[in-house]
């Protein structure tokens, strides 16, 4: 899914200092900032699914259904233009916002893109709960985009810098987990507000976006800036203060000299894209490029998104389409949690290609189910059992895109790209997630009804795609420093035509 970038820092240096509560603390309240990701992710599929909010902004799709009913193709029940461009429309914004929130958090710091992040977020989340008409819920989903395009750029460098460095990757991939915990909470509120007589069921779930936001919003103003932001702005004796305060020891000169160094160091750098184009960088602009590409052509937001509309085109009730898309939920958080803890201890590659496999399986299983019971007419039912094992098969698709492609599409590019050409690397990977996020959420609907069941069958090709890429293409990076991974690469049967020997020499220290 789309998920928040992972900021990872070069070097295995150990540094004095441990695990404080002021450190875990601020962590968890800057974490809030995947929830409000997250929370739109699992929101608006389930939203879409309403009676009542298809009937106040989208009667065309009520009319299709009356007037088709009885012999209706469940593969275009919900292929609507204006329907997708509500889903679709967040993503454009983040991908835009996405840009200069970078710029924000470079130049102003961390604190305030949060801060505005959580602010823009939380006041489209009330146009959304009030809105009217559908054009008034679109400023809302663009409002809810930027929000999330300066919360996933702001976030994750906030924890990263921080997390000491033995937990920070946990902490990172802690960001994707609060994504998924998000979707949870999403899929639950959305079961509740169904419930609700009077029709304002869906205002409830889309406004009670602004909870988490809020939370961001008011953490931010209370959070300490990082150090690593106060060093970038001249202030040494304050930034050493609060280093030493969030590592509980005040033996913290080692760590904070190589602070200085690296933002020094940092300054130099003058030409990221220029840097990433060169030669002895393809395999990095590879990586930054296709690991984002593949994430979403895996198809795993035609679940996050659409997981009620899905459920109720294959004919599962309101109640049980909505449940349905709760119980994916739980599984997403779950298989999550298998991954923070078995990265380090079985490697990269394992993950991916254990998880390509296994998506690949659960997809052909699905495909042949729809295709055996709706055919190309869209006409069919699921008996009960036979939902059972569609939504079993979905569960095991959604748990191994979670252990593997989900976090690991982040923290592969993240962790291979040296300082000189970080900042275009980190942008390149944002950018491509965003851009095919936007890309898949508009045009599922219309590809459900027009390739049907044939569908599954598209994804399932680029699972395969992108599993023989890892298996031949993409080396472990398992507790390998950044500056290290020239040599990695240099070592790689088919990256190694484009490490220069000199490069193994000067590794990390070139800057352009």
């Amino acid at each position: 899914m789309a998920g928040g970038g992972v900021v990872v820092h070069g070097g295995s240096q150990s540094y004095k200092g441990g695990v404080t509560t002021f450190v875990v603390f601020a962590c968890i309240v800057a974490a809030t900032g995947g929830l409000i990701f997250g929370y739109d992710l699992g929101i608006s599929g389930g939203v879409t699914s309403m009676e009542d909010f298809l009937h106040k902004f989208f009667p065309s799709i009520e009319r299709k259904k009356e007037r088709e009913s009885g012999h209706e193709n469940a593969y275009c029940k919900f292929d609507n233009y204006l329907l997708t461009l509500f889903t679709s429309s967040l993503y454009l914004a983040a991908l835009v916002a996405s840009f200069f929130a970078s710029a924000v958090t470079r130049v102003f710091g961390r604190k305030p893109a949060m801060f505005f992040g959580g602010l823009v977020f939380l006041i489209g989340s009330i146009l959304n709960a009030v809105a009217q008409n559908i054009a008034l819920l679109i400023v809302g989903r663009l409002l809810l985009g930027v929000g999330v395009g300066f919360g996933n750029q702001s976030v994750p460098v906030y924890l990263s810098e921080m997390a000491p460095t033995k937990i920070r990757g946990a902490l990172n991939m802690g960001f994707q987990m609060a994504i998924t915990i998000g979707i949870l909470v999403a899929n639950l509120v959305n079961y509740g507000t169904n419930k609700i007589s009077g029709g304002w069921g869906w205002r409830l779930s889309l406004g009670l976006a602004g909870v988490p936001a809020i939370l961001m919003t008011v953490g931010a103003i209370f959070l300490p800036e990082t150090p690593n932001s106060v060093i970038e702005r001249g202030n040494l004796d304050k930034a050493k203060t609060m280093l030493q305060k969030i590592r509980g020891t005040d033996e913290v000169d080692e760590e904070f000299q190589d602070l200085i160094d690296a933002s020094e160091t940092a300054k130099k750098v003058k030409h990221p894209w220029r840097n990433i184009i060169q030669r002895k960088y393809r395999p990095e602009l590879v990586m930054c490029c296709l690991i984002p590409f593949f994430q979403q052509l895996t198809g795993i937001n035609v679940i996050m998104f659409y997981a009620p509309v899905l459920f109720k085109t294959l004919g599962f009730g309101d109640n049980s389409s909505l449940m349905s898309a709760v119980i994916t939920g739980i599984v997403n958080v779950l298989a999550t949690l298998v991954s923070i803890f078995t990265v380090d201890k079985f490697g990269r590659r394992i993950l991916f290609l254990e998880g390509g496999v296994q998506m690949l399986l659960c997809q052909i299983a699905v495909a042949v189910m729809i295709g055996a019971k709706f055919g190309t007419s869209g006409q069919g039912s699921f008996s009960d059992s036979e939902a059972d094992l569609l939504l079993f098969f979905i569960c095991a698709y959604v748990a191994a895109f979670a252990w593997s492609w989900g976090p690991l599409g982040w923290l592969v590019p993240s962790e291979i790209c040296p300082l000189e050409i970080r900042p275009a690397g980190q942008a390149i990977n944002v950018s491509v997630n965003m851009l095919f996020t936007f890309f898949i959420a508009e045009i599922f609907l219309t590809l459900l009804c027009h390739m049907k069941f044939g569908l599954f069958f598209f994804f399932a090709f680029f699972v395969v795609i992108m599993t023989i890429f890892v298996a031949f293409f993409v080396p472990e990076t398992k507790n390998v420093p950044i500056e290290e991974m020239n040599g990695v690469w240099r070592a790689h049967w088919f990256w190694k035509r484009y490490i220069p020997d000199e490069a193994l020499n000067n590794t990390g220290s070139h800057v352009a």
